[in-house]
């Protein structure tokens, strides 16, 4: 049979209400005697507070709702593990939601974790180029934090709340100018969705380098796919039959870079003799390819961690704090042969 709260309140000789206050750490507080008797009867009949109640008595306490992209992505499992080792710290349960880049599912996520009353929100992807959405977003963030909720992001939005920014534009432009620097001339970039602020800004640090060493960098080498191995290895495909004649390969991020080192070995193509191949984000798989992955590496744990932190701090002033970007030089990237 059961245990139930009451038991509880009898063992310890206190009311149920009192039980209550102590199980969920009411703001109203129990005088220390009182929450010890409390806590050696739960102790004692190994009594286990009902969920849903407790969510009841203080809905905002115990989850975080998280926003991300696609958690199966390495970028996101990587911040995902960062928000996750703060929240517990805190004491917090995360509520994990895909929103697979599709700005509509992420607003329906949006209010259905207001319903749910979380403590806080975390947007955990880029933001989009899309002001009618973005505004319809705003509307519902300025709602939930009116109520008292916490919102922080990851990335370059047009939101309300705190926000980790990492240094895209700052890492691209510094990666390449060292491919530059290596006496590339003909590289092609494989970029991201045109609809993401994260392509833009890498893509905008890329150009500022080329345009810095008065190098050309034509639009036709530069072809948009999608933020994952597949889009990686069509849009070297794409570059390559285009232009064969390319000694570079430039990859936003390092999902897009490892398709790409696939599609360059299905054409026995050879990597770095033949053409150079770099990454973005330095996830952990850019270290274990062949050859391991020349990337721009952002400290996307602690990026997570950092997020996490602003939502859950004391200081709820907006405020932004950046993510450094530095290059990891690897194997699959040398000067070019021809």
């Amino acid at each position: 049979m059961a245990v139930t709260l009451a038991d509880v309140a009898r063992l310890a000789g206190v009311s149920p209400a009192t039980v209550s206050r102590v199980i969920n750490d009411s703001a109203k507080r129990v005088n220390e005697d009182l929450r010890e008797r409390v806590l050696a009867a739960v102790a004692q009949l190994h009594y286990v507070p009902n969920a849903h109640a407790q969510h009841v008595a203080r809905p905002r306490q115990a989850a975080v709702g998280v926003i991300v992209h696609d958690v199966s992505d390495p970028y996101f499992a990587e911040i995902t593990r960062g928000l996750q080792r703060q929240a517990a710290d805190h004491g917090r349960l995360l509520v994990i939601c895909n929103s697979y880049r599709e700005p509509e599912r992420e607003l329906a996520y949006v209010a259905l974790l207001r319903a749910q009353q979380v403590h806080a929100l975390i947007l955990a992807g880029s933001g989009y180029h899309d002001d009618a959405f973005t505004d319809r977003l705003n509307g519902e963030l300025a709602a939930y934090q009116h109520s008292g909720g916490r919102v922080a992001v990851i990335g370059r939005h047009r939101i309300v709340g705190s926000a980790v920014l990492p240094a895209n534009q700052a890492g691209a432009h510094a990666l390449g100018l060292r491919i530059l620097g290596l006496g590339h001339r003909r590289v092609g970039v494989i970029a991201g969705p045109h609809l993401l602020t994260t392509t833009t800004d890498r893509l905008t640090g890329f150009r500022q380098a080329f345009a810095d060493t008065g190098v050309p960098l034509p639009p036709a080498r530069i072809v948009h796919a999608d933020f994952t191995r597949d889009g990686g290895a069509t849009a070297a495909t794409a570059l390559l039959d285009a232009d064969p004649t390319l000694t570079a390969l430039v990859a936003l991020n390092d999902s897009m870079a490892v398709g790409a080192l696939a599609a360059l070995r299905d054409r026995g193509v050879r990597v770095p003799d033949d053409i150079s191949v770099t990454g973005f984000d330095d996830m952990p798989i850019a270290r274990d390819v062949t050859p391991a992955l020349t990337t721009v590496r952002l400290p996307l744990v602690e990026m997570g961690e950092r997020a996490m932190a602003l939502a859950l701090g004391d200081d709820q002033t907006p405020r932004s704090e950046p993510a450094p970007a530095t290059i990891t030089w690897r194997a699959s990237c040398a000067p070019p042969t021809h």
